[in-house]
């Protein structure tokens, strides 16, 4: 009989299987959907974490929707999400200087007019992101229609992660 030696790590010689690089695993961006509902804001925790924790980059996405026909509601309109998306990104600024372990966090804000769907994607496209992360809608209207998340999982370019 010979004796045959077995290693836990399942591969020949405790050697690593060909093509691992140590060091090179999980996301290196993170596109995180932040509109101001409370689970967005949860989305924007997890992938900060998340982003922290494996060294990647975060990119927070806000959309700001079009919603008015004539001109004097569209200033009306502009002027108050350009007022939200100024409180998100001080609301970021603010929880990466309170919470010590986010100062090391690498991040940025973009912001984008039009259908949120698209502007997460295009934002996801654009710089190569490993996945993306959003808050579970919480509008009756799209369990008929369709949410965003919905639509990002169904386009099947990068992985998704629905936070409730």
């Amino acid at each position: 009989m010979t004796d045959s030696s077995h290693n836990t790590d399942g591969h020949a010689g405790g050697r690593a299987p060909a093509g691992f690089e140590l060091g090179t695993d999980g996301p290196r961006t993170i596109v995180v959907g932040l509109d101001g509902s409370e689970s967005s804001y949860h989305a924007a925790a997890y992938g900060a974490g998340l982003a922290r924790r494996q060294g990647a980059r975060v990119a927070f996405v806000y959309v700001q929707p079009v919603l008015a026909a004539n001109a004097m509601l569209a200033a009306a309109a502009q002027a108050t999400t350009q007022e939200v998306a100024e409180g998100l990104l001080n609301e970021i600024r603010q929880a990466v200087e309170r919470l010590g372990d986010l100062r090391s966090l690498r991040w940025e804000f973009h912001t984008f007019q039009g259908d949120p769907y698209h502007a997460l994607a295009k934002t996801a496209d654009d710089l190569k992101a490993d996945a993306v992360i959003v808050g579970v809608s919480e509008h009756v209207g799209h369990r008929i229609v369709g949410s965003v998340a919905v639509r990002l999982v169904r386009a099947g370019r990068w992985p998704v992660t629905v936070v409730p």
